[in-house]
């Protein structure tokens, strides 16, 4: 089924309109952005937003981790917040609509009901969490977990290739570091977190649907494998007898995509998408080799197995060809899935809308991953253009993201206007 003209309670025209005016802030070619975490393209698009989250009659203010917050108060300010949201940043070489719908989306999503004089029975917030991406200081998801009290030791004084510390950024951000010390939101005040965000994949183009109902994220693991061995001239030394690394690195890389292909339909994923060579001469036996090693699944069980199996090849390789190794484990996270009350209102929504949304899987991870330790979170996708994202290509069509933008209305009304409040709902 294809649906391709909205009709619904949102103002599609002012959605799509913000959404473009945003895309001018760090623009690059015709349709890429380029607005790095706590750079002055993120500065402006930060108080862009928060115009227009007063225009809407919310309560604007950035947190001491660079989070843009707008408050709707709500009936009972105290009960447990129904948060909204996703980021404004993006990557070196990105697109208009990564992160941009989940905000922009949300905050027309809470003007439609200011508009139409709704009052929740609880504070509704939109957020842009700061530097969901990472690309910067090689570390993302900074906002939501700081929010949450989930930094690591360090995260301050990671450096972005000119040096300058996040530290430092916050500060010329306009944040005070020396107030994240204590702050964090307590276990309980968050009550439900939803986010909109474009699929970054294919199925839902495959499928004909405008849009999809997420059933969880993927866990991620992410390794940087070292394989060293002995270099040595590439005329002279013998098959038999060299310890090439990079021929060790080569036979983990095919493996793991093999591995990763074994089972048909499954959503696993196996990358390896950095590797450098020592000593990079053509005709010196490779020495030391390092590489990235991504993999995800839904399913935990399936992934603990690609782990074990992956660690036993590589050893198995490193033995074949007289190498010695080390693996950096460098992110693990579980596989996170949407809360089932927060599926049960979207499908319930999306039927009064008529249609019905097929449910799928984030590969990628996003702030819900974080969101996912403190409170329900649930997830709606917008079909992507042949499921380009990280990329000046990447396109949403209008009508596509209206449909996303009036579910996510729809299912924040529902249940902001529980009497019981997030906790009736989940009954």
């Amino acid at each position: 089924m294809t649906v391709s003209v909205f009709t619904g309670a949102i103002n599609k025209e002012r959605l799509h309109r913000r959404i473009e005016e945003l895309s001018l802030i760090g623009k690059i070619g015709d349709t890429g952005v380029c607005r790095l975490a706590l750079s002055k393209e993120d500065r402006e698009a930060v108080m862009l937003v928060k115009s227009w989250m007063e225009e809407a009659g919310l309560e604007a203010f950035i947190d001491p981790f660079g989070n843009l917050i707008g408050v709707l108060e709500g009936a009972n300010p105290v009960a447990p917040v129904l948060m909204l949201g996703s980021h404004i940043d993006s990557q070196p070489y990105g697109g208009r609509f990564d992160g941009v719908i989940g905000v922009l989306g949300a905050l027309e999503a809470v003007q439609t009901m200011v508009e139409s004089g709704f009052v929740p029975m609880m504070n509704i917030e939109v957020v842009a969490f700061c530097d969901e991406e990472g690309c910067r200081f090689n570390k993302g998801l900074f906002g939501v977990r700081g929010m949450t009290g989930k930094l690591e030791d360090g995260e301050l004084a990671r450096m972005d290739k000119n040096g300058v510390t996040r530290g430092e950024a916050l500060r010329q951000f306009g944040c005070d570091p020396a107030l994240i010390d204590g702050y964090e939101v307590t276990a309980d005040r968050i009550g439900a977190f939803l986010e909109l965000h474009i699929e970054q994949g294919p199925v839902l183009e495959s499928l004909e649907q405008p849009i999809g109902i997420v059933s969880g994220i993927s866990g991620p693991v992410w390794w940087t494998v070292e394989m060293n061995g002995f270099a040595g001239h590439a005329g002279s030394v013998p098959m038999p007898m060299r310890r090439d690394a990079l021929v060790g690195a080569a036979k983990v890389i095919a493996a793991l995509d093999a591995i990763a292909r074994e089972t048909p339909g499954a959503p696993t994923v196996g990358t390896v998408g950095s590797l450098s060579v020592f000593p990079d001469s053509r005709n010196i036996i490779p020495e030391k080799v390092s590489f990235t090693v991504d993999f995800r699944d839904i399913d935990l069980s399936r992934r603990n197995g690609l782990e074990a199996r992956l660690l036993k090849k590589i050893d198995e390789v490193a033995a074949e060809h007289g190498l010695t190794y080390s693996i950096r484990e460098d992110t693990k996270s579980d596989p996170r899935y949407c809360a089932d009350w927060i599926k049960e209102t979207l499908r319930a929504e999306a039927d009064n809308m008529g249609i019905a949304p097929p449910e799928l899987m984030s590969g990628p991870f996003h702030d819900s991953l974080t969101m996912s330790y403190v409170c329900d979170y649930g997830m709606i996708f917008v079909r992507c253009k042949e499921g380009i994202s990280h990329n000046p290509k990447e396109y949403s069509s209008p009508d596509d993201i209206a449909h996303g933008a009036e579910l996510l209305y729809l299912a924040a009304r529902r249940i902001g206007g529980n009497e019981g409040g997030i906790e009736a709902c989940r009954r």
